[in-house]
């Protein structure tokens, strides 16, 4: 019922910033805990951040704890990802992600968006 669609992915040198955005169709999005993952060529998704549905609440990986920030605009059905001090490691495909169940994992997710970063 959720249509997810990540933009915003490119090309940046280390230390640079990208604002990745995930717009939402379907479902009751304000309701949804919002996420964000990552997966590097040769490695596992790994969780990045999430959002509760009122926006009170974030969790972020500690791999970019204190550089990323995730937000939501309701009105706008749409999560976002602001990324700061972009590293070389942080070069993956972006994948946005809804959790339509509360208690449940994420169960929709995005095609992705790439981020590269260079060194």
């Amino acid at each position: 019922q959720v249509q997810l669609v990540e933009s915003g992915g490119g090309l940046v040198q280390a230390g640079g910033s990208l604002r990745l955005s995930c717009a939402a169709s379907g479902g009751t999005f304000s309701r949804y805990r919002m996420g964000w993952f990552r997966q590097a060529p040769g490695k596992e998704r790994e969780f990045i951040a999430a959002i509760r549905w009122s926006g009170d609440i974030t969790y972020y990986a500690n791999s970019v704890k204190g550089r990323f920030t995730i937000s939501r605009d309701n009105a706008k059905n749409t999560v976002y990802l602001q990324m700061n001090s972009l590293e070389a490691e942080d070069t993956a495909v972006y994948y946005c992600a809804a959790a339509t169940i509360t208690p449940g994992a994420f169960d929709y997710w995005g095609q992705g968006t790439q981020v590269t970063v260079s060194s």
